[in-house]
């Protein structure tokens, strides 16, 4: 049995609340209305609006047989914990009963990071002699230098640079705005893109900068560079460089915080520049940094 209409009506709102009320990202609106489709199917005929706590321990019960990621499986609760918090405050229902539900603690892991040397091989394994190749060289000159994410990187507008003050401005998780600062280096990689490289990237389509609201990074048709490409830039050359490591973008994210902890930034500083709402997400780089003088320490020290 499908759902009914009034459950996609319900549905539906629960997508505007996570996006408007919520400010969640369009990827997580996404990943939680999935996650409460599966659940409303998994009820069947029975109305989402009907259940009790112990049925929503039954239907988590169901879902830890598929052996989920801890990872996935907390969001999948959480969802669920959203969910109904949404309904309880419309006053759909007159109460909440995932009150005493409690999503697995989420393993707690290092991020990986690459180091300065890596950075440098993969940067100077791009062939910038195209203007497509002189793009992607940029986007990676960025991720490494500001922190981005490629969300945010893929969103960029000419509105949002300041490069006579090496800044620019960049909307995050939630649309929060913040500022992020850009080398001299990688200033000058963007500044020769937008010059040169840009207005050859798309031939045959109109690409002259008329607007502010004009993406920064764009394809071969003249729009919006997409995060799917810049994905497969980096694979693209990690494998043209047989790199020993898999790489993703959020790994520059990661190397831009761990070299700044290592090389005495304060905390607060780091947790501004990479947009972070809680000083919690930016401590565990202080871990990766002491993990790797201990490395350096073990390798280095006669006595380790």
């Amino acid at each position: 049995m499908g759902l009914t209409s009034d459950s996609k009506n319900l549905l539906e709102n629960f997508r505007t609340y996570l996006l408007i009320e919520k400010n969640f990202s369009k990827h997580t609106a996404k990943a939680y209305y999935s996650d409460i489709m599966s659940y409303m199917l998994w009820l069947d005929s029975e109305s989402c609006l009907c259940i009790n706590y112990q049925k929503i321990r039954e239907y988590i019960y169901f879902i830890q047989r598929f052996n989920y990621k801890k990872t996935t499986l907390a969001r999948k609760i959480a969802s669920i914990r959203t969910f109904y918090k949404f309904l309880y405050k419309e006053r759909i229902m007159d109460t909440n009963p995932t009150v005493n539900l409690n999503a697995p603690k989420k393993p707690k892991s290092l991020p990986k990071f690459l180091t300065k040397a890596e950075i440098e091989t993969i940067l100077s394994g791009i062939q910038i002699d195209t203007p497509a190749g002189f793009r992607n060289r940029t986007i990676l000159e960025l991720l490494w230098a500001t922190g981005m994410r490629i969300s945010e990187l893929s969103e960029l507008n000419f509105e949002d640079l300041n490069l006579e003050n090496n800044e620019i401005t960049v909307f995050g998780k939630g649309a929060k705005e913040r500022i992020v600062l850009i080398s001299d280096r990688a200033k000058n990689f963007l500044q020769r893109y937008i010059e040169t490289a840009r207005p050859l990237i798309a031939k045959g389509f109109d690409t002259e900068i008329k607007s502010e609201k004009n993406p920064v990074f764009i394809n071969n048709t003249g729009y919006r560079l997409q995060n799917k490409t810049i994905r497969n830039v980096i694979n693209q050359t990690v494998t043209n460089l047989n790199f020993p490591k898999h790489v993703t973008p959020h790994m520059f994210r990661h190397s831009f915080a761990t070299h700044l902890i290592e090389n005495g930034a304060d905390l607060r500083i780091v947790q501004e520049l990479l947009g972070h709402a809680s000083i919690s997400n930016t401590q565990i780089y202080t871990h990766i940094s002491t993990k790797h003088l201990q490395e350096v320490f073990e390798q280095s020290h006669p006595r380790a």
